[in-house]
């Protein structure tokens, strides 16, 4: 008989409904403000201290919800913004600067909810609050730095080929590498073996015989500063995802520019704390041959570098850089077989080879981890930004006991914390070239809460007038349809919980908005054809057989049209246009679900096989 499905189905359309409902839930626990406690060069805060906060808090009449340690740090929520706010100037009072206090907002999700994985949608900076960054990459440090790899490359190929030369010179105004050879035939020989291995290079005369130029084309030019871009990108979001903040957002704007969100960051001086940490590494011999005393004096030898460690001491280091921080694929933090911290570090191919070949003939020499980082100083660019300082000091010098390849190890640290710190660093790689924040701005949570009512609303209001033209104009089957709307808002809502790089943003709530108008479309198109079809005499159950069969091509045809502009909508957008193709592709396919096969289900259920005579229609 028509209109009449077998039983899985109902439990099928219901089970999914239900999953959905279930993972839309922790939507209902809004967040709880909340201070997020950590030491400083990655240590770890004891018990002692959790408890010292505890104490202090409750003595301030501070009713904490709690104040736990999770992964070494402490975490206190509280039932307000204005007893966070006391309790971070309690911290900073009690604990000093080794500590970092950080406001936060903490997800109150139950733990049953947790075991099973749900949680509450992603929410955008413009919802949620948080801190936004534009950060300018310093070009011509990336420029620099590839120079200065080239010079220190060909004094290897040279070597490799047997070729004899005097020196080679860098010109960082001129952006060039001056080579000058012994003889005239080793200048040709120079040329040749150099642009066998690469043949970007464009090579020029000098100002005599045995001197030539070597410059990088501008194919080559534009791919450094695409791949220094792309590179910091990649390693910045790393960084933010290794200490731990959720949903960031880090993306390209421009040539030379790179946006951070960190939604749920409400402290900037935590989040610039986050940010600092993006700095680059550099491997060198340290020279043991250097008198330190002459190089204090300034009298530094002339293929050394002084250098000084955290705790102040100075180093004399070989200014050939054995190898940076972009080789490195993992570094983790343990103990040697003398219970002392270490590092092990695992390296790329390109990176093994480097090194290999650079300790072959240093075993038992000692080598030094230099960190470097660039501050904004006093002058002023002439684009109106900072000049950047370089700044760097040793974090540690050990001995080399072997050949080194593409796995080893980092000894002579001073405390688990410095160590797990270390690998924290080394695994999110080290910055191509310097940057720095150009542009800062907070958005307070109580915006985002002002945006989120402002938002559910607009979709509250505008359900309500769907739901009553619906009821007032297709009567039972109005009530049907809008059975159909609410469960598609869940599935929406659980859908977006689900997917893990879902955000949902102010944008994104007028993409629900809309998809609540556009939700009854097919209802719409169904009903009008069950009509029609009773109109032309048709039976009740032929009517709603073929009302639904012949309305779905009508639907599938425009809702795939405007999937496919949601779709180029996320491909070709950025921030805003995505939060809104996200949730407007998401409406279409859940809405589809719960016109054509929901609606379909209960029509069948209370009028499917029956011998009726009209429909409240």
């Amino acid at each position: 008989m028509l209109n009449q499905n077998p039983v899985w189905r109902y439990f099928l359309v219901v089970g999914i409904l239900l999953l959905a409902f279930v993972y839309a839930l922790p939507n209902l626990y809004p967040e709880d403000p909340a201070l997020n406690i950590s030491a400083t060069r990655g240590g770890t805060v004891a018990e002692d201290v959790r408890s010292e906060l505890e104490q202090a808090f409750a003595a301030a009449g501070i009713a904490a919800k709690s104040v736990e340690l999770e992964n070494g740090q402490v975490l206190a929520r509280f039932n307000s913004t204005e007893e966070q706010l006391q309790a971070r100037e309690i911290a900073t009072q009690l604990l000093g600067s080794g500590y970092i206090n950080a406001l936060n907002l903490a997800p109150a999700t139950p733990d049953w909810l947790n075991s099973i994985g749900a949680s509450p949608m992603k929410l955008g900076l413009d919802l949620r609050g948080g801190v936004h960054f534009l950060m300018a990459v310093d070009m011509k440090a990336a420029l620099d730095k590839n120079l200065n790899d080239m010079a220190q490359t060909f004094r290897l190929d040279l070597q490799a080929e047997k070729i004899r030369y005097r020196s080679t010179k860098v010109d960082l105004d001129r952006g060039q590498v001056q080579l000058t050879l012994r003889s005239v035939e080793d200048v040709a020989l120079a040329e040749a073996a150099l642009k066998k291995r690469d043949r970007e290079l464009v090579f020029a005369p000098g100002n005599d015989e045995l001197t030539v130029f070597v410059t990088i084309s501008e194919i080559r030019l534009k791919e450094i500063r695409e791949y220094a871009l792309e590179q910091n990108i990649t390693i910045i979001r790393n960084r933010v995802n290794e200490i731990g903040v959720a949903e960031p957002l880090v993306q390209r704007q421009g040539s030379d520019r790179i946006v951070v969100q960190l939604p749920g960051v409400q402290d900037t001086a935590q989040a610039k704390e986050i940010l600092g940490a993006t700095a680059s590494l550099e491997f060198r011999l340290v020279d043991e041959d250097g008198d330190i005393g002459a190089a204090l004096d300034g009298r530094v030898p002339p293929g050394a570098e002084l250098y000084y460690t955290r705790d102040g001491r100075p180093v004399l280091l070989e200014k050939r850089v054995m190898l940076t921080g972009e080789h490195i694929t993992g570094a983790s933090s343990a103990y040697d077989e003398y219970s002392r911290p270490q590092v092990s570090i695992k390296l790329d191919a390109k990176g093994g080879s480097l090194l290999s070949t650079a300790t072959k003939d240093a075993i038992g020499r000692r080598m030094a981890s230099v960190f470097i980082e660039y501050k904004p100083g006093t002058e002023i660019a002439a684009d109106g930004t900072p000049v950047l300082i370089k700044q760097q000091e040793v974090i540690n010098d050990a001995t080399i006991q072997a050949r080194l390849g593409r796995d080893f190890r980092i000894t002579g640290i001073s405390s688990p914390g410095e160590a797990q710190n270390l690998s924290t660093l080394l695994r999110a790689g080290a910055l191509i070239a310097p940057i720095q924040i150009i542009e800062e701005r907070t958005i307070g949570p109580s915006l985002g809460k002002e945006n989120i009512e402002l938002g559910v609303k607009a979709i509250q209001w505008g359900m309500v007038a769907v739901l009553i033209f619906m009821v007032i104009y297709y009567k039972a089957f109005g009530m049907i349809a809008n059975i159909a709307l609410v469960a598609n808002l869940v599935l929406i809502v659980g859908v977006m919980s689900m997917i893990p790089g879902a955000t949902l943003t102010l944008p994104g709530m007028a993409g629900i908005v809309l998809t609540v108008g556009m939700a009854v479309d097919a209802n719409v198109l169904i009903f009008e054809r069950i009509r029609e079809e009773m109109t032309e005499g048709r039976s009740v159950q032929q009517a709603i057989h073929h009302g639904y069969d012949r309305a779905f091509a009508t639907i599938a045809d425009s809702n795939i049209t405007t999937l496919l502009v949601a779709l180029i909508l996320f491909g070709v957008g950025t921030g805003p246009i995505k939060g809104f193709a996200v949730t407007l592709a998401i409406g279409i396919l859940t809405s589809i679900f719960t016109a054509v096969v929901g609606t379909r289900l209960l029509v069948n259920l209370f009028w499917g096989g029956r011998r009726v005579q009209s429909l409240p229609i």
